[in-house]
């Protein structure tokens, strides 16, 4: 049986995922679509193996929801918040790459709320295993996660001139320069495409009992402290996470490298929505083998 998948959206996530899956494509048990603005323009830059059509209208998008039964979401924070629950309202599988979306209470409750299922991955990070282990038995009082990127990733409308101009001039060889510190709900409002990490990282710790979800995650997103870093020596992003309770102290430290199709994207984030559909896809399968 092939699986109907829909990209939602096809930027260097969508693109990098789809040569991820291409064992998936080629044996046909997976059919790739993605919903874009200009279909003409992304051909002239390559399907990778995926059909293209257009996803403007909400006629459009409707369309090319009913005809899939799986929706993998790359298309950025705010899109994720007006479209992912009418994705979990259709019944559809959705697999969430900007996870920033679920720093929103009501987007979390609508996300959570089914009739679909939501997959959350974890991004340019790891060692949630461990980390949701201790969290669920109550064995962390405080988390941190210190993100170090460039500064030109960082520069972003709302900041004054001051700031843009402080963040240009960061020379090699200069301290880095601290452009936020707080917690993951105010960090993705202010930094949408840079700290989704620390809202995977607060849905990892969020411990608790299933049913809990969206108040646990509340409260986690509230423990979680998040620093972000313009580093002008940072060659590759840096996510460095601690915690520390009852169950010990933790550490981790990851480097992403960048994805092969554009250079600003960490390359593990599609890495890693390949691994959470796959793992999704598992799961379809064997309830369906149950049920049939």
């Amino acid at each position: 049986m092939t699986i109907r998948v829909l990209l939602w959206r096809f930027g260097a996530i969508g693109r990098q995922l789809a040569d991820q899956l291409r064992p998936e494509r080629e044996s046909g048990a997976m059919h790739l679509t993605a919903v874009v603005r200009d279909v003409e323009a992304h051909r002239e830059r390559g399907d990778h193996g995926v059909d293209l059509r257009p996803g403007v209208t909400n006629v459009d998008w409707q369309a090319a929801l009913d005809d899939v039964d799986l929706v993998v979401e790359c298309a950025g924070v705010s899109p994720a918040r007006q479209r992912g629950p009418d994705v979990i309202g259709s019944g559809r599988v959705l697999v969430l790459a900007s996870v920033g979306a679920l720093a929103d209470p009501d987007t979390a409750r609508a996300l959570l709320s089914g009739p679909g299922r939501l997959w959350v991955t974890h991004g340019a990070i790891g060692g949630f295993d461990v980390l949701a282990s201790a969290a669920e038995a109550g064995g962390l009082d405080t988390v941190r996660i210190r993100t170090r990127k460039l500064a030109s990733s960082l520069i972003r409308p709302w900041m004054d001139t001051e700031q843009t101009q402080q963040l240009r001039r960061l020379a090699p060889g200069e301290d880095p320069v601290t452009v936020f510190s707080g917690h993951p709900a105010e960090a993705i409002e202010l930094f949408p495409g840079n700290v989704n990490v620390a809202v995977a990282l607060a849905w990892a710790t969020r411990g608790g009992f299933p049913g809990d979800d969206v108040e646990q995650l509340a409260a986690s997103l509230q423990r979680v402290e998040v620093e972000l870093l313009a580093d002008p020596d940072a060659e590759l992003s840096t996510h460095e996470m601690s915690a520390s309770g009852p169950a010990g102290r933790l550490m981790f430290s990851f480097e992403s490298a960048p994805s092969p199709e554009n250079p600003k994207t960490s390359g593990l984030t599609a890495l890693s929505v390949a691994h959470t559909l796959r793992i999704a896809l598992d799961q379809r399968r064997s309830v369906t083998e149950t049920n049939s």
